[in-house]
């Protein structure tokens, strides 16, 4: 049975970006820290990860079967030049109807500006029976208080930001209780943590 997922490289005190867009160098360098390469669809993302870290990756992408993404990390990365480097077909939640410019179609990427749930449904749709991944930051936030959200992924990184985006923020005031974690897998400078949501 396909889930819905949410997933991020988590600072120490909780946050998947530092102020003003930083920290990034640290909270992913786990992807450069080994020794075995691991390519994207963009040559010049190719990782160089530890063992441990390319199977906890792989088997996340096994299941995966489509992104869910806010229209704020879309614009920064200029969506991702046409595909993701992941390979997935990418919903882009967002409050514009309107298509960015330069934009046919033809790329793997759906907008829906009907709010979480509908991207969720239309994620699910294209996932063909797989799961579907979010992004951290608001969208997970809003689809684990609606109760969408079927497991938390963290790969936790011994760095503390101080500040700056939260993985989860702005949820309603009934605390979520999770299960686990039900997996554990250490790497190099990381460790990667998966929890079930309880109902």
């Amino acid at each position: 049975m396909s889930k819905v997922t949410t997933g991020a490289s988590m600072s120490l005190d909780g946050y998947i970006a530092g102020p003003d867009e930083s920290g990034f160098d640290k909270l992913f360098q786990w992807y450069g820290n080994g020794d075995v390469t691991r390519p994207t669809t963009h040559a010049d993302m190719t990782w160089q990860m530890t063992q441990a870290s390319i199977d906890h990756l792989d088997s996340y992408l096994e299941s995966v079967g489509v992104f869910v993404v806010g229209r704020r990390l879309f614009d920064i990365t200029s969506g991702w030049g046409g595909i993701h480097p992941l390979d997935k077909p990418i919903v882009v939640l967002s409050h514009s109807d309107r298509t960015p410019d330069g934009w046919t179609g033809d790329e793997p990427f759906t907008f829906v500006t009907e709010g979480i749930e509908a991207a969720i449904a239309k994620a699910q749709e294209i996932a063909g029976g797989k799961d579907v991944g979010l992004n951290g930051g608001t969208i997970a936030s809003q689809a684990l208080d609606a109760g969408l959200v079927d497991e938390v992924w963290v790969d936790l990184v011994p760095v503390v930001l101080g500040g700056g985006t939260p993985f989860l923020s702005a949820l309603g005031s009934a605390p979520i209780a999770l299960e686990g974690p039900v997996n554990v897998t250490t790497g190099t400078a990381v460790t990667h943590l998966r929890y079930r949501v309880q109902r």
